[in-house]
């Protein structure tokens, strides 16, 4: 049978069906999964922490700021 497709001078066509994934495919899943992983880990840190942390204590003011601020209100500052 293939005699008569190269006396003809046909071109012999063979269709085979994908074998296998692409791998380019699979390593694009693989970095997009570990991606929204990453992503959605974060926002769950990040809102478990807002909820369970105590918030954050100011920085503590320092005295001769304190006085400048009691003098600009015109509040004499203590034992003056």
């Amino acid at each position: 049978m293939s005699n008569e497709f190269a006396d003809k001078g046909d071109k012999i066509i063979y269709e085979t069906e994908a074998k296998g994934s692409n791998p380019g495919l699979i390593v694009l899943l693989v970095i997009g999964g570990l991606l929204i992983t990453f992503l959605v880990g974060n926002y769950i840190l990040y809102s478990y922490a807002q909820k369970t942390l105590p918030p954050r204590k100011k920085k503590p003011v320092s005295k001769k700021k304190m006085k400048r601020e009691r003098l600009k209100q015109g509040v004499s500052a203590p034992g003056e």
